[in-house]
Formats: structure tokens, C-alpha cells, sequence
């Protein structure tokens, strides 16, 4: 059973220049490193099974790895994808940032989305990155189920190795990472470098909810079971881990409606 600590991220109360910085930071690292990499093959299954290239990224944050998951496609299978970015905490600098570099592939929902009630006009297979952790097992298997409901894909993925070695190589590199990095991060806020340098504000709450996110990550078996004992369901669901080149496991699970002899 996952233990359910606090993640300063999830608070509503939390100012926005903190949330975005963190967020930030975490879409930095994550598209520098082209952590999700391995999980190219996993996305081509879905565009596979659906039929669709259009993605609906849920808990995107600041953007996440999104626009490197697009590059790997498009470089990897010559597959032109879109998404569409959303949050219930939209960090909408990030989102127009991201949209004008990206030449409107790349493009966002602009009001608040919980990820257990998505909003019927945006349809498309769904994805969530590094964050299916924030859930605990009653949310999370909500999510699955709204997707089921809406008949969509979904496909999960969330990068990380429960386990003392882990939790230490977060130890050190993020305050590393923090103090050598920061004015790179971008879009440029003069709000970050204050909390970084002069109040370390987003470190330390980014270094809290990275060890955090450690301990409440889900096994490939805890998410197959959620997904295998949703109700009136006919899908096909598939969870594991794939190694990227840094040696991190992603844990993923994948789930799309299973096509009947008549549809084929």
C-alpha cells in the first residue's frame, strides 16, 4: 500500500510563481534528459489501436516532456501527432510558450481540468506523465474509469525507481541542478530567480515532492489491477517497465478499446 504524504504541488493555497517554477524546472529537466524516450513504441501502439493523432495530456504541469515525446514521434515513425495541454493548476506562461515554439501542434485547454471529470469536448487519446502518482488508488482508478467511460485511450507512464538509491540521486541533484541551471529555465521569470537564489523557496518544495513522488509510486500490478476491475469495460490493457538510457525504469500502462471481429 502506497503511503499518501503531502505534494506542496497539489495544494491549492500554494502561490503561483512556486507552482510554476517547480513545474518549470520538472518540464527543463524532463525534455533536456529526453527521459520518456523508451516509451516511443507504447504511444505508436495507441495511435495503432485508435486510429487518432491527437493526444490529451493530463496533468501536463508546465508541459512536461510533451514537446520531446513529439520529436521522438515524428523523428522515430515519421508520425505527425498534436496535443492539447491540461491541468487543474494550467501554467498558462508555459502553455503559450510552449504553443508558439511548437507552431500550434501543440496547443492548450485554458481553464482548470481534473483529470477524473475531463471535459467532453476534448477528445483524443489521453496521456499522463510523471504524475499518475499525485493520485491515491480511489483517484486514480476514477481517471482510468472516465476514460473507459468517454471511450478513450489512455496511456500512463510515470518515471521513477522506488527505492533508497533513488530518493538520494534526488538528494543531490536537484539542489545541483537548481543552482547551476535556473537562469535557463524558460519562459524567463525574475520570480524565479528570486525564489531560487535569494528565498529558496522552489528547491526545497521541488526536492520534498520529488522523494515524495518516489514513495507514492504505483507498481505495474497495482495499475493493472485498477484498470482490469473497471464495470462494462472491453479493453485491452497492458502495464511494465522500460528502462531509458540513464538506467530509470517508467512504469506504464497502456488501455484501449479491444476491436470486435465485426470492426476489423
Amino acid at each position: 500500500m502506497n503511503m499518501r504524504l503531502f505534494e506542496f504541488e497539489d495544494q491549492d493555497w500554494l502561490p503561483a510563481a512556486i507552482r510554476e517554477g517547480m513545474t518549470d524546472y520538472l518540464r527543463f529537466i524532463l525534455n533536456t534528459g529526453n527521459f520518456y524516450e523508451p516509451v516511443s513504441p507504447l504511444l505508436l501502439e495507441l495511435l495503432q489501436a485508435t486510429g487518432s493523432a491527437k493526444f490529451i495530456d493530463l496533468c501536463s504541469g508546465g508541459g512536461g516532456t510533451i514537446e520531446q515525446v513529439q520529436e521522438n514521434m515524428q523523428q522515430k515513425y515519421a508520425q505527425k501527432i498534436s496535443f492539447i495541454l491540461t491541468d487543474i493548476f494550467p501554467n498558462k506562461p508555459a502553455y503559450e510558450f510552449i504553443k508558439h515554439k511548437a507552431q500550434g501542434s501543440i496547443s492548450y485547454f485554458p481553464l482548470p481540468l481534473n483529470a477524473t471529470n475531463v471535459d467532453i469536448t476534448l477528445t483524443g487519446t489521453r496521456t499522463i506523465f510523471s504524475s499518475f502518482h499525485h493520485f491515491d488508488s480511489v483517484q486514480a482508478k476514477l481517471v482510468l474509469e472516465d476514460a473507459v467511460a468517454a471511450g478513450e485511450a489512455i496511456g500512463i507512464f510515470d518515471g521513477g525507481d522506488k527505492n533508497i538509491f533513488f530518493v538520494m540521486a534526488i538528494l543531490f541533484f536537484h539542489p545541483v541542478t537548481f543552482f547551476l541551471l535556473t537562469p535557463f529555465f524558460r519562459p524567463f521569470k525574475w520570480s524565479r530567480i528570486l525564489l531560487t537564489y535569494l528565498i529558496p523557496v522552489i528547491p526545497l518544495c521541488a526536492l520534498w515532492d520529488g522523494i515524495v513522488s518516489v514513495i507514492r509510486l504505483y507498481h505495474p500490478g497495482q495499475l493493472l489491477q485498477m484498470a482490469t476491475t473497471i464495470p462494462n469495460s472491453n479493453y485491452t490493457w497492458r502495464a511494465g517497465k522500460v528502462n531509458n538510457k540513464f538506467g530509470m525504469r517508467i512504469t506504464y500502462l497502456v488501455g484501449y478499446p479491444t476491436k470486435n471481429a465485426g470492426d476489423l
